[in-house]
């Protein structure tokens, strides 16, 4: 017998064991859509172990995770960079490779081009040589001032006076001016030399001395009209014996003169130079002979 507005015990445990069996059927059964009044009970998910453990793994999963990125980003990066510089310096390698290959090159072409330039100007000298011979060889023959005597014999020329052909030249030791060059030759029954041949300028050249800048006059002249050279018996020059460049009339230069210095590669046959006529200089005479005459200077 029980008591009003109580329960006996085994209708609570049977309510127990019928709620735990539609749990069980809940969780098992397919629910039938559409039939039953009632809506189905969604099904349980076992639920999350409580306690900061599991929070705490997942934390240093992650964080281990982030870790190992960072360091292959860092070492990818490091290797990226090393190889950029190792690029840089093959690319700075070839550079300079190329660079001292194209100065060897150039050194080579310079070299090169100076020695065609040295054998152009050897060939030059040659040319000039040759024209200067033939120019000369065909000269008109000039009468200079002297008349030759007619007496026969040998010529003799005063032991100051250097015998060539049928002439002796007088090499000074004093300075002058060219108009006092020239006034000298004449009081000694000559003139300042008139040189047309190779032969004769190369027998001149011979006599002078070498020296820094050795210079003497002989009987060349443009003082009436520029750029018209005449020798002092009025007759005009043909071809000449002048020096790379001259004569190009630097400072009002009016008269010729033979230049020889200690330059051994200096030749004679360019070796005329102009100079204002004023300049002191030796200078050289020449005294036409006939067989028999001398320079002696009569008393």
């Amino acid at each position: 017998m029980s008591t009003t507005g109580s329960s006996p015990p085994y209708e609570g445990m049977y309510s127990k064991l019928i709620d735990d069996e539609g749990a069980y059927d809940d969780l098992n059964r397919r629910p039938d859509v559409g039939h039953g009044a009632h809506p189905v009970s969604p099904i349980r998910l076992i639920p999350w172990p409580s306690g900061p453990g599991p929070y705490r793994l997942v934390t240093i999963c992650l964080a281990t995770l982030c870790a190992v990125l960072l360091i292959s980003i860092i070492a990818v990066t490091a290797h990226y960079k090393n190889n950029s510089q190792g690029i840089g310096e093959a690319m700075s390698g070839i550079q300079k490779q190329t660079q001292d290959a194209n100065s060897s090159a150039l050194t080579s072409t310079i070299t090169k081009l100076q020695q065609e330039k040295k054998q152009l100007q050897k060939e030059k000298d040659e040319l000039l040589a040759k024209l200067a011979t033939k120019m000369a060889t065909k000269a008109p023959e000039v009468i200079k001032p002297t008349v030759k005597p007619a007496t026969k014999g040998p010529i003799v020329c005063n032991a100051d006076w250097h015998l060539f052909n049928n002439s002796c030249y007088f090499i000074s030791r004093n300075s002058r001016d060219w108009p006092e060059s020239k006034s000298y030759c004449e009081s000694q029954g000559g003139y300042l030399a008139i040189i047309h041949t190779a032969e004769e300028q190369t027998f001149l050249w011979n006599l002078l001395p070498r020296g820094h800048w050795n210079a003497y006059w002989f009987g060349i002249t443009d003082g009436h009209t520029e750029d018209h050279w005449k020798w002092v018996d009025g007759t005009p020059l043909v071809g000449g014996f002048w020096e790379v460049g001259e004569p190009n009339n630097h400072i009002n230069e009016d008269c010729g003169y033979i230049v020889k210095t200690q330059v051994l590669e200096r030749v004679a046959i360019r070796s005329w130079y102009d100079a204002p006529c004023t300049m002191y200089w030796p200078f050289i005479c020449e005294k036409e002979m006939g067989p028999g005459a001398s320079t002696a200077i009569p008393h």
